[in-house]
């Protein structure tokens, strides 16, 4: 038989074999974490939570709407996910149909998203708006302008993106509920998309972009946690004024989801140590997010009410509809809109000005709210065409250029009306232009808006225009004014893919034109 070790010498021939080994501590519960990037700023605190619970955080960090993707109800690949917002991921589930028991979710701490611009442009927009309080409208209004660049998380990838794009969404819906398909059934966005210059696939990517390019944005959509850290950092020339649009934000809640219910009791400790008043105050100092315990003194920088949350959309096809409109900056090409105009003789008058009126508006005399989204904005090309019993004239105006928007109204103003109305000739001259712009870029997203008072009386027939229409992809969008017929109208538009709105009776010019804007 072999001698018996004495524990005494067991222990020398452990300490001198491995030398992490010790006496008396259990090895720690090891729990794999499915976590949002932004959350690297907690990495320091994982060892404290390892000694203070025995519970070892394995973390696997990704952009926030990846992670969501990654998750599948009975297929999880981790313990638990630490989220900066599990909303895309409840939509998800809810779309799916699932019908099984729902991850348990425990809040940890908050943080909106917001805007951080340079106090110089945040103050040229409150002259422009007139507003000491800037809204979503006043971004995507000086964005469309000309007059704001900002950088953004790409939000296919990253959560802080996506709420951006639910926040301005919401807002240029003007229903102050939920998002629904309708709301973005036509996208009124491109006019904030227009004063993007930055993306990245992550906030901490984007930051990184926007403090090595500083001269390339005037600003960044961010979490406030994020904003604040960066200008305590000291590595801008100038700090940014934090934003908090009047017209609602989303806030993220950080919530941490059990996945693998063997782990929890492991998951228990973890959340009881992160919901604990000193581990709060430590939180909220290292990261500058909001405390969950409204008992914890709260850092003067975070003393700044938010303001009223805004929902976030409960169906998929939503936010489908939403990031299949978002394109990276860059990556697009100019929009360029055919306004096929009804210049015939019953025009004269009251129904001109009326026009004139709304165009006045979309180039920026419309200072509403839903006004500040559908706006003309830089870099997009107006094509107006003018008929009669035939095409009376044609003029391209780009948006930006030095004085094209009082070249557009002046060309809308002049006279020259016609005694014949050839409504279906003229669309037919428009989807042969049309035809040509997207010969020379196939990547040019073009769409018509066809506006008529009156009934087809020269030219060829409707039915004619539809055994000629030449391009699937462009979609004619109609205004019925007057005594234009709207059966006839909705047929033809509908066979295009677009639709008819009737400017009689419930909408003014101005607000058909505004309805239809962005419908590509």
């Amino acid at each position: 038989m072999g001698r018996r070790v004495s524990p005494a010498v067991a222990l020398v021939v452990c300490g001198l074999l491995f030398a992490a080994c010790s006496v008396g501590e259990p090895a720690p519960t090891r729990i794999s974490v499915l976590a949002s990037s932004d959350l690297v700023d907690i990495r320091p605190m994982l060892e404290e939570l390892r000694q203070k619970t025995g519970v070892e955080l394995e973390m696997d960090y990704r952009g926030t709407v990846q992670a969501n993707e990654a998750l599948e109800p009975g297929h999880y690949r981790h313990d638990v996910a630490w989220l900066s917002s599990d909303r895309y991921f409840q939509v998800k589930l809810k779309g799916s149909g699932y019908e099984g028991v729902q991850p348990l979710s425990v809040e940890t701490m908050f943080s909106p998203v917001v805007i951080g611009l340079r106090r110089g442009t945040a103050e040229r927009l409150r002259r422009v708006t007139g507003n000491s309080r800037l809204s979503w409208a006043d971004i995507a209004d000086g964005a469309a302008r000309g007059l704001l660049r900002f950088g953004m998380a790409d939000p296919r990838t990253d959560s802080n993106g996506l709420a951006a794009l639910v926040g301005v969404a919401t807002a240029a819906a003007g229903t102050g509920s939920v998002l629904r398909p309708e709301d973005v059934s036509c996208d009124r966005l491109r006019g904030f998309f227009s004063g993007e210059t930055l993306t990245a696939e992550t906030s901490g990517a984007l930051v990184e972009k926007f403090v090595a390019a500083q001269d390339d944005a005037d600003g960044l959509i961010d979490h406030e946690s994020a904003l604040l850290s960066l200008n305590a950092s000291g590595r801008l020339r100038e700090p940014l004024e934090i934003i908090y649009p009047q017209d609602g934000i989303v806030m993220s809640d950080y919530p941490i989801l059990l996945l693998n219910p063997e782990k929890r009791a492991a998951y228990d400790k973890v959340v009881n140590w992160l919901k604990s008043a000193p581990v709060q105050k430590e939180l909220m100092e290292r990261t500058l997010r909001r405390p969950l315990d409204p008992e914890v003194s709260r850092d003067p920088r975070l003393r700044t009410p938010v303001g009223n949350a805004l929902y976030f959309p409960d169906q998929k096809k939503v936010i489908d509809k939403l990031l299949a409109n978002y394109e990276s900056p860059g990556t697009g090409t100019s929009d360029q809109v055919l306004f096929v105009l009804d210049f015939s003789a019953s025009m004269k008058g009251a129904r001109i000005a009326a026009l004139r009126a709304a165009f006045a508006g979309l180039g920026g005399a419309d200072d509403s709210p839903t006004g500040k989204f559908v706006r003309f904005h830089r870099g997009e090309v107006a094509t107006v065409i003018r008929f009669g019993g035939r095409v009376l004239g044609e003029r391209s105006f780009t948006v930006g250029q030095d004085g094209s928007m009082n070249d557009l109204r002046d060309f809308v103003a002049d006279g020259g009306f016609d005694n014949s109305t050839a409504i279906w000739s003229a669309l037919d001259h428009a989807y042969r232009k049309a035809g040509e712009l997207i010969a020379d870029d196939p990547r040019r997203r073009v769409s018509i808006v066809l506006m008529t008072d009156g009934r087809n009386n020269a030219g060829i027939s409707a039915e004619e225009f539809l055994r000629r229409r030449r391009s699937s992809s462009v979609h004619t969008y109609a205004v019925r004014f007057g005594d234009a017929d709207l059966s006839e109208l909705g047929r033809v538009t509908a066979a295009t893919g677009g639709h008819a709105v009737d400017a009689t009776s419930r909408l003014s010019l101005l607000g058909a034109f505004k309805e239809i804007r962005g419908c590509r």
